[in-house]
């Protein structure tokens, strides 16, 4: 039972990549067909960071409450309900509506899932859990790309849909599992005594902590380069490349493949590196493909580049959350990933849009010019931390 748990909650991490890579590949041809001007597309996803960052905050009193398998279960389905919305929407104004319940199931999937991964599993496993994400976010750009060379982005709506039912339908199916699984860590259940006791901690009680600061920073700079490239990518091809919607969609796709790529290798090696050297190998690919991007190349060196930026930065989110607990404390780590999750979204909700008015405004030729700046204040902010703690991580322990 153990093994099909985890294997579920890998799938339900498949069904979050699915969403957040779809948007950023439709846009080109959704704003044509809408008639609004390129930029409007941060304001659905200014929103979905707003019911991210929702959720995210009220993770830790609503799994205690209602427990990790109906949190994701729930969840799911509004993300089942919002894309639906998306495929038959009339207007764009009905984009940003429906952008609420995708906000709000996407963060409440993503908090639950990451700590309780973190609190009973290796780092290996975190790892491949992002890396099932890195599928979805794959697949999405892929089936849009299918959807636009035959018809219109409303069917790869539809295709993301149907995906994201069967998903739903699996993690309904096995709710009774989530109360019987007993791991190797010793809990007993969602309903029982755990193996440990939640502390209460506010949220602002913990921003103002400047460990939990310097974490923040790194997650809010990481995800804006995972969200600029998932939402402007296509339109930096598009406009800075040459390349049509279609091709653009579809080429894409490759940085996704990187993230995916990334993450099964940093799964890989994470019994024979440490978190911490996982991390810093995976900034220093990132910065050496941001500067391929800057360099004047020809074009074709465009998707090499996406596709090592996507690998590099890849590693950084799966193993500092694996880090939480014993960087904070387990006590306090569905707590401080709540505040690192919200972080993360607040990057994706300011950042994110920051760079598509800049984008319309001086060109996309900022593209990778933004990136470097995130990936450089990553860095800097994960160093600090490290040494802030004094911290040296010891070898993995086995399951």
């Amino acid at each position: 039972m153990t093994v099909v748990l985890l294997v579920v909650i890998y799938v339900a991490f498949v069904g979050l990549g699915i969403p957040d890579s779809l948007f950023g590949a439709a846009w080109p041809a959704i704003y044509a067909d809408f008639g609004v001007p390129v930029s409007w597309g941060s304001l659905v996803t200014m929103v979905v960071s707003c019911g991210t960052i929702v959720s995210s905050l009220a993770s830790a009193t609503v799994i205690s409450r209602f427990g990790t398998g109906r949190v994701t279960a729930a969840s799911t389905a509004l993300t089942v309900v919002a894309l639906a919305g998306f495929a038959v929407a009339p207007a764009f104004p009905w984009l940003c509506v429906l952008a609420v319940p995708l906000g709000l199931g996407a963060g409440a999937i993503d908090t639950a899932l990451n700590n309780y991964v973190a609190l009973h599993y290796r780092a290996t496993h975190m790892n491949f859990l992002h890396c099932a994400y890195g599928v979805g976010v794959t697949l999405s750009p892929f089936l849009m790309s299918m959807a636009l060379s035959v018809g219109t982005w409303r069917e790869g709506y539809l295709g993301a849909t149907l995906c994201q039912v069967l998903i739903c339908a699996l993690t309904v199916a096995i709710l009774p599992l989530w109360g019987r699984v007993g791991h190797e860590a010793g809990e007993r259940g969602e309903q029982g005594e755990k193996d440990v006791e939640t502390r209460a901690a506010s949220p602002l009680s913990l921003v103002r902590r400047h460990d939990v600061r310097l974490a923040c920073l790194v997650f809010l700079c990481s995800v804006a380069i995972e969200c600029i490239c998932n939402n402007w990518g296509s339109s930096y091809l598009v406009n800075d490349r040459g390349l049509g919607p279609a091709e653009a969609a579809g080429t894409v796709t490759v940085y996704y493949v990187g993230v995916t790529a990334g993450r099964f290798l940093s799964g890989v090696l994470a019994n024979r590196l440490s978190s911490k050297q996982l991390v810093g190998l995976g900034q220093a690919v990132t910065f050496a493909a941001v500067l391929a991007l800057l360099l004047p190349l020809p074009s074709a060196v465009a998707p090499a580049g996406l596709f090592f930026v996507g690998f590099g930065n890849s590693p950084l989110y799966p193993n500092m959350l694996h880090l939480t607990p014993r960087l904070f404390g387990r006590e306090l780590s569905q707590a401080v990933i709540g505040v690192q999750m919200a972080a993360s979204y607040l990057g994706s909700l300011l950042l994110a849009p920051l760079f598509g008015v800049l984008g319309q405004s001086f060109g996309f030729w900022l593209f990778p010019v933004a990136l470097l700046a995130l990936s450089l204040v990553v860095l800097g902010a994960f160093v600090a931390l490290m040494r802030l703690k004094g911290w040296r991580p010891r070898r993995p322990a086995r399951s």
